[in-house]
């Protein structure tokens, strides 16, 4: 397939389209540039394929897979779709505030503003019914399962920490361990499942995913790129934005979101917990 240019998708609108015709390493390019459309059109093969933890030749193939020559031919595709959005005023934050820091900014600076943009990303990008929904299903469950693994299993771990001290049975399942496949064997339709996902979901997590659902539990995805296959799988998702100019993701919009998430079950019924919360000297 060749594109004529005169196609009336976006880029973004065609890799969510074509999204399920791509291999594995293609959809972790496309679900990149459509959550980090910026960088896409103004970075090159090279470090873009570093952010999406891939190769440059798998960029270039995704190119092509989408009609275009190269990539060169789809990163003007992603300029002319960026320039549209500022034009109608869907801008990204760094477009829309005066900048944090000087234009000659050091490293140190140039990874706090992004992490400024990830927490400007996500606060517009999260869904206000989606949030209610889980804050909602976390409170009133009887057992709930944090799924995480690698880095994910410290913020799963922590969201585990915050639901405890409001009285609320939560586990934390982080490895194929014989501990944690026990404890995903005990998931009903009394669980609420909540999956973590960076990038590629890790095969554990997508797996207990599809566990609950199978057996009738409510399941939750927390990620950083809406064509996440956990985040397709799940019946709520809460986005989070995770640029970095860094060797790393960036998790602070993550924490945020854990902190925001575990906040709204507690003003539920602030009178409720506020003795417990006191007795632990947080506040």
């Amino acid at each position: 397939m060749t594109r004529t240019g005169t196609t009336a998708l976006t880029l973004s609108e065609e890799i969510r389209q074509r999204f399920d015709e791509f291999s594995r390493s293609q959809k972790d390019v496309g679900q990149y540039i459509v959550d980090h459309l910026e960088e896409a059109a103004f970075h090159t093969a090279e470090e873009l394929a570093r952010r999406a933890n891939t190769s440059s030749s798998t960029v270039v193939r995704f190119a092509q897979a989408l009609g275009f020559e190269g990539f060169p031919e789809l990163q003007a595709a992603a300029r002319d779709e960026y320039r549209r959005a500022r034009e109608n005023g869907a801008t990204t934050a760094d477009l829309t505030t005066q900048p944090l820091f000087p234009i000659d900014q050091t490293e140190f600076e140039t990874a706090l503003g992004a992490d400024h943009a990830n927490m400007a990303e996500t606060a517009r990008k999260v869904d206000r019914d989606e949030v209610a929904a889980a804050v909602d299903l976390i409170s009133r469950a009887e057992r709930i399962v944090l799924c995480g693994t690698d880095q994910m299993a410290f913020f799963a771990s922590y969201l585990r920490h915050l639901l405890m001290l409001l009285d609320l049975r939560a586990e934390v399942v982080a490895s194929p361990s014989q501990e944690g496949l026990a404890k995903l064997g005990r998931v009903d339709d009394k669980t609420v499942m909540v999956g973590f996902s960076a990038g590629r979901p890790h095969p554990l997590v997508v797996r207990a995913i599809k566990l609950a659902r199978n057996r009738r539990a409510a399941t939750i995805a927390i990620a950083d790129a809406t064509l996440s296959e956990v985040a397709k799988l799940a019946d709520h998702k809460l986005y989070y934005s995770s640029n970095s100019p860094a060797f790393v993701r960036s998790h602070s919009a993550l924490l945020a979101l854990i902190q925001a998430l575990a906040y709204g079950v507690y003003a539920l019924d602030e009178s409720a917990y506020s003795d417990r919360i006191k007795a632990f000297r947080l506040k």
